[in-house]
């Protein structure tokens, strides 16, 4: 079992800048890729940014130059500095994991409960 536990959203005003933590536990052998998604009122979920085992990131056309996605291995956590926050990233953010878990080593996918952010204008 993997528990995904997010931090940091809230209500900022544009312009300002929000870090997102999310922190993985339970029985993980290997964690591969970590990213972020969202998903605003009426719309479809979406990637925001991702960041793989060895470092290599990605991120959606969108925020690029605004967000940052990092991670810690030793804490399987991954994190989102979120800058020049705008209006329209307004949304609810989740966690994802690409993650090999319990004795067989099982890969599979986990979701966070997900976080509000709402940038007012």
């Amino acid at each position: 079992q993997v528990q995904l536990v997010e931090s940091g959203g809230g209500l900022v005003q544009a312009g300002g800048s929000l870090r997102l933590s999310c922190a993985a536990s339970g029985n993980i052998f290997s964690i591969n890729a970590m990213g972020w998604y969202r998903q605003a009122p009426g719309k479809q979920r979406e990637l925001v940014a991702a960041i793989t085992s060895g470092g290599s990131t990605n991120y959606a056309d969108s925020v690029k130059g605004r967000f940052t996605v990092s991670r810690d291995n030793a804490k399987n956590t991954v994190y989102l500095q979120m800058n020049s926050l705008k209006p329209e990233d307004t949304a609810v953010y989740y966690c994802n994991i690409d993650a090999r878990v319990g004795i067989l080593r099982i890969r599979n996918e986990y979701w966070g409960q997900g976080t509000q952010v709402t940038v007012s204008s």
